[in-house]
Formats: C-alpha cells, structure tokens, sequence
C-alpha cells in the first residue's frame, strides 16, 4: 500500500466537464505527481453536430458526436496531463425535460445500482485518495451530474474505499461577478435574458459555506486550453469567450464542499489532499 501513489478520481457526467469545474485542480496534482483519474459517464452524443447542428435537429448524429467528442476528450486529458480516462459510455441523457432523458441505455434512465457497480470497480482499482464529483442536484440540475452524484455516493458505499469526498461548486461572489461577465460579453450587442442572470447568481453556495478554495491560478493556461480542446461545443462554452487571461482571472481558484473526511484537517482547507500527505 504505501507504494500506492497519492490519487485523484473526478467523476463527471460529459466530454467538456472535466475542464469547467475540476480543469485546475487536474491540471495542479498531475503537476504535483499525483496520479488522476478521469470517469467521464456518458458519450456526449447530445451535445452539437458539426456546424452547430443541435439535437433534434436534421442532420445530428448522436453516434457521430459522440466519437468527435471522445477524441476532443482525449486531447484535453492530454493538456491536462490526466494519467487515466474511464469511460462508462453511457448515452448523453440530454437537459431535463428532453426526450433523450427516456431514450433506451440513457445515463438518467440507468438504474442506479447498475452505474454504481461499475464505478465500485474503479474505485477498487485505483483506491483514489481523494474524489470529486457534483452535489446532489447536479451542480446546476443536469439530469447526467445528478445521476453522477447518485451513483458515486451508491458506488462508495458498496466498497471498502475510504476517500476524502468533495462535491464542485462555486461561491455566490464568485457567481455574482460571473453574471457580470456575461453582460460583458453577451455577444451580437445583446444583453443577456435577465432572469438567466438572475438564476446564474443562485447556483453555488454563500461564502461561508464553502470548505475549500484551490488556488489554480498557475493552470490557467492548462484549464482554458482544455476547454479549448472541446471545440465542437464552443458555442456552448461561454467561457472562451473572455480570453484566456480573464478567464483565469475569474476562474484561477476551484472551489469544493467537503462531504466526506478521513483525516480530520482543519476547514477551510486549500488542498484537497490536507491532511494526506
């Protein structure tokens, strides 16, 4: 065991989540010689076709999409020096309310357990230290982060794995100055829907409720360009519009609740391995 290396598993729902919420903390622990671990759960075969082509749309194929996705995954996992991707495969069960969400072999339609014993293999296999994944409403109330969340907490349980457990999320500052942002750059001179911004500053939590703050600043660069790296989506991905520059400005610090702890270290905390090394 104690040549075991120290070791990260993120749990994420689709090709592009890995860089938005945990790109900075990849990023650093790889650079610190941590080994990290990267579950991405389903293909992302909902997200958009070639030149934009939406789900639903003619044209879009979600098979298609889904192998350009894999392919842009692996290149961000590269500029984010991730030592292993797993891939559970699952269809992309699209936003709430979308047909996808039924479609047979969904990731939101996959029976819980079933998920969980796939990923309780992972976590017997690379005995993580430390593992981030989404609150219980997704972060933002994705059907795939839920079901994230669901079956990492149901896989944990069934295993003698014992890891720190922290879930992403985002300060209401931090938000506040997102929305900011947004008008800033809301594009084709348009303000954006105002009750979008509105319900933007209610994602994340206060302040204070917050354990951990991960200064990442110094992976900026890797964090923006692993977004990059997901070019098919760039219309979705807001963030690439402010420069790589702003973005680390706004984004140079990843912030986590603490849901599970083995060591008892002190919060507020700024690594999420305190206490294990």
């Amino acid at each position: 065991m104690n040549d075991r290396p120290l070791t990260l598993m993120a749990v994420h729902a689709h090709p592009d989540d890995e860089a938005t919420g945990t790109g900075g903390v990849l990023a650093r622990y790889a650079a610190e010689g941590i080994r990290t671990v990267l579950v991405t759960c389903t293909d992302g075969g909902c997200g958009d076709g070639p030149g934009g082509v939406k789900p639903g749309e003619p044209g879009h194929d979600p098979a298609a999409v889904a192998s350009m996705r894999r392919q842009e995954l692996e290149a961000s996992c590269e500029v984010l020096k991730i030592s292993h991707l797993e891939m559970l495969d699952y269809a992309d069960s699209g936003m709430m309310g979308w047909p996808a969400n039924d479609a047979p072999g969904s990731f939101w339609r996959t029976p819980v357990e079933e998920g969980a014993a796939r990923l309780a293999e992972l976590l017997r296999l690379y005995q993580p230290d430390v593992v981030v994944t989404y609150d219980e409403n997704g972060f933002y109330g994705h059907p795939d982060h839920i079901q994230a969340n669901r079956i990492t907490t149901a896989a944990l349980a069934m295993t003698e794995v014992t890891p720190k457990v922290y879930w992403t999320t985002a300060p209401r500052s931090m938000m506040q100055r997102f929305g900011e942002v947004m008008r800033e750059f809301g594009g084709d001179g348009q303000e954006p829907d105002p009750a979008e911004a509105a319900a933007i500053t209610e994602i994340g939590l206060p302040d204070e409720e917050i354990t951990t703050w991960v200064d990442t600043t110094a992976f900026g660069g890797q964090k923006f360009d692993a977004l990059a790296a997901h070019a098919s989506q760039g219309e979705n991905i807001f963030f690439l519009r402010m420069g790589q520059e702003r973005f680390t400005e706004l984004m140079g610090v990843e912030t986590f609740v603490r849901v599970q702890d083995t060591t008892g270290a002190a919060v507020p905390e700024h690594d999420l391995f305190a206490g294990l090394r």
